[in-house]
């Protein structure tokens, strides 16, 4: 018999016990909804690493090769802030080799996907840097506050 007070697992542990009680896998599986072969893999953790096993593991392991270059990602970036009210496939028209879905993807990494999130990054480096607006920079803070 198994316990844990944590409620990531306790469903796991509940239907390892469950079986245990019943004596009948198949019973328990059915009874808890999970298939034969969910219990055996977590069956199979617990003997080899015990319950805190059973707590869930990120299996997905991240594809470097769909990213683009670093220095290819801090030029959308770059533009972004530069010219914060053009949409994504006008950014990727900017001599950057980015498709436009690529730039959305660059923007959602860098919580910059829509026009208000990209002026309010303009407006942190102003106040941090001390930049001066461009004339697209001060036309789009006036499309902002017109709102």
């Amino acid at each position: 018999m198994y316990q844990t007070n944590n409620p990531i697992i306790k469903h796991k542990v509940g239907l390892l016990n469950l079986a245990e009680e019943l004596n009948n896998v198949s019973k328990a599986c059915k009874i808890m909804g999970v298939s034969r072969d969910t219990f055996y893999r977590y069956q199979e953790l617990v003997n080899d690493g015990g319950i805190d096993a059973l707590i869930n593991q990120n299996r997905r392991v991240p594809n470097v090769k769909n990213r683009v270059d670093e220095q290819i990602e801090s030029a959308v970036v770059e533009y972004a802030i530069e010219y914060p009210a053009h949409g994504q496939h006008r950014s990727s028209n900017k001599g950057i080799f980015v498709s436009g879905s690529g730039v959305r993807s660059i923007w959602l990494r860098h919580n910059l996907e829509n026009f208000t999130k990209r002026l309010k990054v303009l407006e942190d480096k102003i106040a941090t840097e001390g930049i001066i607006l461009s004339e697209s920079q001060i036309s789009a803070s006036r499309k902002e506050s017109a709102r």
